[in-house]
């Protein structure tokens, strides 16, 4: 095969990825390469500083056919090397593990039949390609004194250090709020639980704010990962409002769903915000029809702070439920192949220490 026919065949090969989708996960990788603390961060900061423009691209394997011109510097990437080369025209091609500079002054030629969104020259080299070789591309306007990441399909234009730190605290600021309402909500259904008394709306009401507080931190999962190193500390606190909110909104969900918990979970999951602040919503994803209807609970949640296994919280759930537990008294025979007497005694006793503590 000649030089001309295997470029065809690459070319065409890699045109097969501009309709490549990006998970969140795959992406936040992608910014953490370029957050602040990293030698790239500080090359692609420095640009701007110096009053230039960029397009820097990542080498894989669909790049080459696309590559015209230029030369081959093939040296240690140092961030003021980077500066001072993007002084030259044409793009920058990195190595895979970013630790080399291989070839500067390079004419890009994606595919012009790509569709593109953007408007300048440089901007719309950086989002064909990076949808042709299914890679990633950096262009920096400098003009705008922006930095816009071209990964694929997506584009995603970073913001300065200050803004996101900002709109960080606001986020923390929403999560410590919306924790305090989830802890008095959850607070009020032990309440009622342990009571053998609680209708929907309070179990319903919980699961929102536990699924709404899970949903803005992963808003602010993103911002923190742009912020690299410098967000350490409001991933301590971070963790500290999440924490057991999760574990605590299943286990709710596991008690109150009328269908496979795990179904009503993903459903909750796929819900928007908008979605979420509907109950209705909410309690379709449970298979249950009202609001104010009083239930009988398995009692997973409780029955899982009292010491008790897995394996003996489904025996109690599926013989003599959670309900016939709280009514019955110590003094009571209980079925000792459902429950040991031993077992019955401690389980109760732990149960009233839980209504008194509430």
């Amino acid at each position: 095969m000649g030089m001309e026919e295997k470029k065809e065949v690459q070319q065409k090969i890699s045109e097969n990825h501009v309709n490549e989708k990006v998970s969140d996960k795959e992406f936040y990788s992608i910014l953490k390469m370029v957050s602040p603390g990293t030698g790239l961060r500080t090359a692609l900061e420095g640009i701007i500083n110096v009053g230039k423009g960029a397009l820097i691209v990542i080498e894989n394997d669909f790049l080459p056919p696309l590559l015209d011109g230029g030369f081959k510097v093939s040296c240690k990437f140092t961030p003021q090397k980077l500066i001072e080369l993007s002084k030259m025209d044409g793009a920058i091609t990195l190595s895979k593990d970013l630790k080399r500079i291989n070839i500067v002054n390079v004419l890009l030629t994606p595919n012009s039949k790509i569709k593109t969104s953007q408007t300048g020259s440089r901007h719309k080299a950086g989002e064909r390609t990076a949808k042709q070789i299914s890679g990633l591309v950096i262009s920096i306007s400098e003009r705008r004194k922006e930095i816009t990441i071209f990964y694929k399909t997506r584009r995603y234009k970073l913001r300065e250090t200050s803004e996101i730190t900002r709109k960080a605290n606001e986020y923390l600021q929403i999560l410590e709020k919306q924790r305090e309402l989830f802890d008095m909500y959850l607070e009020n259904l032990n309440r009622l639980e342990v009571r053998n008394y609680v209708n929907l709306s309070h179990a319903v009401r919980t699961i929102q704010k536990g699924k709404v507080i899970q949903k803005i931190s992963e808003d602010l999962n993103q911002y923190l990962i742009e912020l690299g190193n410098e967000g350490k500390l409001f991933e301590t606190r971070l963790k500290e409002i999440l924490y057991n909110i999760e574990n605590e909104t299943n286990l709710i969900i596991k008690d109150y769903a009328n269908i496979d918990y795990k179904k009503s979970i993903k459903i909750l999951d796929e819900l928007s915000y908008e979605e979420l602040m509907e109950r209705e919503k909410i309690l379709n994803a449970l298979n249950q029809e009202s609001l104010g209807k009083i239930v009988q609970i398995a009692g997973w949640r409780i029955l899982s702070k009292v010491g008790l296994t897995e394996p003996e919280i489904s025996k109690i759930a599926k013989g003599m439920g959670f309900g016939k537990i709280i009514s019955t008294n110590i003094e009571e025979s209980v079925d000792e192949e459902m429950i040991p007497k031993d077992k019955f005694i401690s389980l109760k006793v732990e149960l009233e220490k839980l209504k008194l503590g509430l």
